[in-house]
């Protein structure tokens, strides 16, 4: 749902689960994530039953790093819009 670009009101009420502490609670687990992605890619290199399944990890740091990334961006916009009023 996409927020007034003019509301009635002054201030626009955010819904919970895009609130900037939840935003930065999503960057910082997704951050675990792709921490542990990381450790399982090492891990899977290292023995060689576990190399047809490196896809496992990869796919975890690619769509963390996408969360986190488009996270990062929706607050960067937050950020822009209230510093242009």
């Amino acid at each position: 749902m996409r927020l007034d670009q003019n509301p009635v009101f002054r201030k626009v009420i955010v819904p919970w689960y895009d609130s900037e502490i939840v935003c930065l609670a999503v960057m910082v687990f997704m951050g675990l994530v792709v921490l542990f992605g990381v450790a399982g890619m090492s891990v899977s290199r290292e023995f060689d039953e576990f190399q047809g399944y490196v896809w496992v990890p990869v796919l975890l740091v690619v769509m963390g790093a996408a969360v986190i990334v488009s996270t990062a961006i929706r607050l960067i916009k937050r950020y822009a819009q209230r510093f242009n009023r």
